[in-house]
């Protein structure tokens, strides 16, 4: 048994806003309240921490993230504009010095294009990819990672020429760009779990304490998710606490049932259960035809029905486990709407409640989509740096689905004030593990009516993500005494009461007297805050103090 005492600093804690000091012990905290009442506790603890006015708050839940291909973004090539590739010439660059640096049968991954962001408008061709690289292999994802741009030789090992999904360019999606994933994903064992570890390491070092693994056939191994959840089902890991999911369809009982005796410790079969694609590659399904679309009329694709959608909430309600998918076009809320209502029909709602259905990004929102998300106690796991990244009049939201569209989208201050519940997510690597920019994000949504609040934000990015998997009930995701030691310790130059951002200047305070916990300061000028530790069930995972 260790015990730790954190004093001189600020407790972000519901049940004692003006606390100023937290003894945690034995991995659960122990004791909250005032510095000057902690000198008694300081003598017995193995380690007192002088926080120095730095604040201790519920560590974050990041509810969708892809290890190993965050793993491998990691260490692939960035071609994101926040690394510094602003064109398409500059990617190409990149691109050949990682080959020059490569073996000659080695592939090079990259990741995190978005053409839209570079002043050609266009994504890289095969034959760029085979000119920069010297004819190796390479695979290069686009933002989303919905689609790709192979090299030839890629191409070739993969078979993905005699695929659907397949263009001359290079450009690959659906079955064409599974296979080309899969030979970017051929690792040793050794180096699979190398990846998974450096990924929750990357993970710790942002405050996060947990993440919802989303596996899934087109993602990793079922054998890959186990390792995974083996890994880190032990505090004494000093890894990140994982909760697992794994995207397949099941027809029947028996197959959830399977599913979950060959993955022990799964927490339900949802996640990236694809209904359609994404709509920065254009294969999210959608009502209408995107506006942009190569192809006149193009609108997406639709990977699942409703008779499939509502006979896998019945299976897996039947099993006794969580089921949920993944949705992005309207066309495709549509279709989960009708497979829900099937459901329903079928079987009663009690059972689609028993579900516990999970929707991961659910863009589109209308109001019968809200109404049935209410009716069958469907929870959301959204991303909110999609809108600060992909959405206003300019975004490529905007430009795929038009702008009057993709105004309506991520509708946040609507879903939370109806009260559906709310987890926040990366979707790493397609955004990065960041989750202060998720935070943010949702202050400053591009629609104002849809901000919503630091506090409301940042629970959906700690407490709200053991509420989506059923882990609420250990009181994680809170600082109050009995409650796991899941915690993070930040240093920030200013600390606030923080309402959505843009409105009136008395929607925020740094007036502690208001009784509301603090958080760290966010938007305009504000320094962004540094994780000092990060803290897993009493067990530091991520640690800069002497």
């Amino acid at each position: 048994m260790t015990s730790t005492l954190y004093r001189g600093g600020v407790i972000h804690s519901a049940t004692d806003p003006f606390a100023e000091a937290l003894l945690v012990d034995d991995g659960v905290i122990a004791w909250i309240g005032a510095d000057d009442t902690a000198d008694g506790l300081a003598a017995r603890a193995d380690r007192v921490i002088d926080l120095q006015g730095a604040l201790v708050a519920p560590g974050f839940v990041d509810a969708h993230v892809h290890l190993v291909e965050v793993g491998l973004a990691l260490a692939g090539v960035d071609l994101s504009a926040s690394a510094g590739v602003t064109s398409l010439d500059a990617a190409l660059r990149a691109v050949a010095r990682a080959a020059g640096a490569a073996g000659a049968d080695d592939v090079v991954l990259a990741f995190g294009w978005d053409e839209r962001a570079w002043p050609e408008g266009q994504a890289p061709t095969a034959q760029e990819l085979d000119a920069a690289a010297g004819g190796r292999p390479v695979y290069a994802a686009r933002v989303d990672v919905h689609s790709a741009v192979v090299s030839t030789a890629l191409a070739r090992r993969a078979g993905a020429e005699r695929l659907p999904g397949w263009h001359a360019s290079g450009w690959v999606t659906g079955e064409a760009h599974h296979a080309a994933r899969d030979v970017a994903r051929d690792v040793t064992p050794a180096r699979r779990t190398a990846l998974y570890r450096a990924a929750l390491a990357a993970a710790a070092e942002q405050g996060i304490v947990s993440v919802h693994e989303m596996s899934a056939p087109h993602i990793d191994t079922r054998a890959g998710l186990r390792e995974v959840l083996d890994l880190t089902r032990d505090r004494a890991s000093g890894l990140a606490h994982v909760v697992g999911y794994r995207g397949e369809l099941c027809a029947g009982e028996q197959d959830a049932r399977d599913l979950l005796a060959d993955v022990p410790g799964l927490t339900g079969i949802a996640g990236d259960l694809n209904v359609d694609g994404s709509i920065g590659s254009r294969t999210a399904a959608m009502r209408q035809p995107y506006r942009d679309a190569p192809v006149p009329g193009e609108r997406g694709a639709l990977y699942l029905s409703a008779e499939q959608i509502g006979a896998h909430v019945a299976a897996v309600a039947a099993a006794g486990t969580q089921g949920g998918f993944h949705v992005i076009g309207d066309r495709a809320m549509d279709e989960l709407v009708a497979g829900l209502e099937g459901a329903a029909q079928a079987h009663g709602s009690g059972v689609v409640r028993g579900a516990r259905v999970r929707v991961e990004h659910a863009l589109f929102v209308d109001a019968t989509a809200l109404a049935t998300m209410l009716l069958h106690g469907v929870s959301l796991s959204i991303q909110p740096a999609f809108d600060a990244a992909w959405g206003g009049p300019e975004g490529t939201y905007a430009a795929r689905v038009g702008a009057t569209r993709a105004e309506g989208l991520s509708p946040f201050a609507d879903l939370a004030g109806a009260g559906v519940p709310l987890a926040f997510g990366s979707d790493s690597p397609v955004t990065r593990l960041d989750p202060w920019a998720g935070v943010l994000a949702a202050m400053s949504h591009v629609d104002p009516d849809q901000r919503i609040s630091a506090r409301a934000a940042f629970r959906a990015h700690t407490r709200g993500g053991w509420r989506i998997a059923g882990l609420d009930h250990t009181g994680a995701g809170q600082l109050r005494v009995g409650a796991p030691a899941h915690l993070a310790v930040w240093e920030a130059e200013h600390l606030a009461v923080q309402g959505p951002l843009g409105r009136t200047a008395s929607s925020w305070s740094t007036d502690a007297r208001a009784g509301t916990p603090l958080l760290p300061e966010l938007g305009g000028d504000a320094p962004r805050p540094t994780c000092r530790q990060t803290v897993r069930d009493g067990i530091v995972l991520f640690d800069t103090f002497d």
